[in-house]
């Protein structure tokens, strides 16, 4: 799945001590079906609404391009399969996948892809 956002903050902030912090609050202030979490799913069924946590994994300066390889912490849930004595319905999971955003050095248009 390619989903396509623009980070025009981060862009802004490329090759300054701000990027990643720039980074990480532009993708963090985004809604989590903008990115490919729920493919990447691998504990539980569905994505909670939980707030989720990116980490810089490496990035890379290409000529027209910005790519940062990106870890992504968040839960999951599973609906109704909880312990048989367990009053609730709903269990969180951690979930954890790593998203490849490519960031366009002009416009800041950013595809984004499950890795």
């Amino acid at each position: 799945m390619n989903e396509m956002i623009n980070l025009i903050n981060a862009l802004q902030a490329w090759g300054s001590p701000g990027f990643e912090s720039r980074f990480k609050a532009e993708i963090q202030a985004l809604d989590a079906a903008s990115l490919p979490l729920q493919q990447g799913l691998a504990q539980s069924s569905h994505v909670s609404g939980e707030a989720f946590t990116p980490l810089i994994i490496s990035t890379q300066n290409m000529r027209d391009k910005i790519l940062v390889k990106t870890g992504i912490f968040y839960s999951g849930i599973i609906a109704g399969s909880c312990c048989a004595d367990d009053p609730t319905t709903v269990c969180e999971q951690t979930e954890y996948c790593e998203v490849l955003f490519e960031i366009d050095k002009v416009s800041g248009d950013t595809r984004v892809t499950l890795v």
